[in-house]
């Protein structure tokens, strides 16, 4: 009898086993439906809109325009600026810790002529160390702003250059490494006007403030009173934020008298980039980049422009409308949708309500021909370099202040082939020059990517062929003084993802810098 029962135990077991694998499968069944339920919840809350939902309550502040004085022992137009904490009222009643220059927040418009010799006296007067990057200017490295050199607490520093370069719509904010992210979202940028000869004489709108107008864009987020600095669950590309400031007002509109109006957009936001066009569709011309004037204007319904870009274009009003200026999703072009999503690319703003007078001024057509474009000749490249971009730094080395990563020699021109096949979206700025976009993935590039650029978009699956001069004085070739190159996503450069280089004369080798700057990172 004993086999016959051994035989019988296995059966009185199946139903328990059957049992356990039905809760097993419950438990698995229902863990499948809280993910998904927490992926289906953080794929919807990472989609921000304002379109359609902003009242525009609040005019449009201008940033003032700096004053100066000539000095008339060196000849220098002299301008001050004094980093400094302050409080600001975005909302009514409500009051936020910011920063900024001259004020509480963002700094005042610097204006210059080409052929000028400029002095910018720096003081510092935060509880930490920072510095002033004059993004866009061609200027030399010891000039620069960059990482190495770093302005202390109670310290001042005095730059001075010739202004050297066409006119054009630039800017001036923090460079210190590690921390550049944070320094830009409190508060500390300003805009850096160049005119000359070419700009005063066309008959573009060029009355500062008036149909003239500087249009920085950044995106925020408050906790309380306070601004929210922190990163969304799986936004690689850095801060993102849920409202829009334009010059530091929240919802703004601005009442505009002329029948053209001229918008110096810049994208000062960290991370997010920026499909502007104009809710009803409007075509307007396009008529300048990063660096300066194009030859000719474009006609364009959108301009996409990522963190540190720039572009200047003309809208023409009718009386007594009001025209909302929208950032757009970006579309495929950006990135994938899962990476798209997670990076702002489906996210839409209402960023300025222009609202057109009943009577209007007269404003003469955009001049057919703008000038001639100076750009480098691909032609004439005395060396080809490859720049590939990850997260982990670039061509697979994270920035180290006291390594120089590339040695060019002044006077000669460059070819540089930037390639993104990281996944995310990135951009490539690069200190000093105004370079040409030469191909975008083999192709001519298109019309907004045609004039001078120090900055440049680069999705994911992109490779861009970028034309680079490095002209300049003898005060240019400097062995010791590295300019950087980095995606201007701060987040990511704050990380690692830049490189340093220098510029020499023929014969001269570059020498390691001292790293000083290397605080925070």
């Amino acid at each position: 009898m004993a086999p016959t029962e051994g035989r019988a135990r296995p059966a009185r077991k199946r139903p328990r086993l059957r049992r356990v694998l039905v809760v097993l499968a419950s438990l698995v069944a229902v863990l499948a439906v809280l993910i998904g339920a927490g992926v289906w919840w953080l794929w919807s809350d990472a989609k921000v809109t304002t379109a359609d939902r902003t009242e525009f309550t609040n005019e449009l502040a201008i940033p003032p325009l700096a004053p100066s004085h000539v000095d008339r022992s060196t000849g220098r137009r002299v301008f001050d600026l004094r980093m400094q904490a302050g409080r600001t009222e975005f909302r009514p009643g409500r009051t936020t810790p910011t920063w900024g220059f001259n004020g509480s927040y963002l700094g005042p418009t610097l204006r210059a002529e080409r052929g000028e010799r400029v002095e910018v006296r720096v003081r510092n007067g935060l509880d930490e160390a920072s510095t002033v990057h004059w993004h866009g200017m061609h200027l030399p490295a010891r000039m620069d702003g960059g990482p190495h050199q770093m302005v202390e607490p109670g310290a001042a520093w005095k730059p001075n250059w010739r202004i050297d370069q066409p006119a054009a719509t630039l800017w001036y904010h923090p460079h210190p490494h590690g921390r550049t992210e944070q320094h830009v979202q409190r508060g500390l940028a300003g805009m850096f006007l160049l005119d000359d000869e070419n700009s005063r004489r066309l008959a573009l709108p060029k009355r500062y403030g008036v149909d003239d107008l500087p249009v920085v864009v950044q995106d925020v987020r408050f906790d309380g009173d306070r601004f929210d600095h922190g990163h969304g669950m799986m936004q690689n590309v850095g801060f993102l934020g849920d409202r829009t400031l334009v010059n530091g007002t929240l919802d703004p509109y601005r009442v505009v008298r002329d029948e053209r109006v001229r918008l110096r957009l810049l994208n000062a936001s960290t991370a997010r980039t920026y499909d502007f066009g104009f809710s009803d569709g409007r075509d307007v011309a396009l008529v300048g980049t990063d660096g300066g004037l194009l030859d000719r204007p474009a006609a364009l319904d959108r301009v996409r422009l990522s963190p540190g870009e720039r572009a200047e274009v003309v809208v023409r009003m009718r009386a007594g409308e009001r025209a909302v200026l929208r950032s757009f999703p970006q579309g495929d072009s950006y990135a994938g949708a899962f990476e798209r999503r997670f990076a702002g690319g489906d996210d839409s703003f209402d960023v300025l309500q222009l609202r057109a007078a009943d009577t209007l001024r007269p404003s003469p057509d955009v001049p057919a021909r703008l000038g001639e474009l100076d750009l480098p000749d691909p032609a004439q490249a005395v060396r080809s370099r490859y720049f590939d971009l990850k997260m982990s730094g670039i061509n697979g080395r994270a920035m180290a202040m006291d390594r120089v990563d590339a040695t060019v020699t002044r006077g000669t021109t460059e070819v540089w082939t930037v390639r993104n096949e990281n996944g995310m979206p990135h951009n490539f700025h690069v200190h000093d020059v105004q370079f040409r976009v030469v191909e975008v993935d083999g192709a001519k590039p298109p019309a907004a990517l045609r004039g001078r650029k120090d900055t440049v978009l680069i999705p994911s699956g992109t490779t861009m062929k970028l034309a680079l001069r490095f002209d300049g004085g003898p005060e240019f070739a400097d062995p010791d003084t590295p300019f950087m190159y980095h995606c201007h996503l701060l987040y990511h450069e704050d990380g690692g993802m830049m490189g340093q280089f220098v510029v020499v004369d023929q014969g001269q080798r570059a020498r390691p810098p001292t790293g000083r700057g290397h605080e925070g990172h």
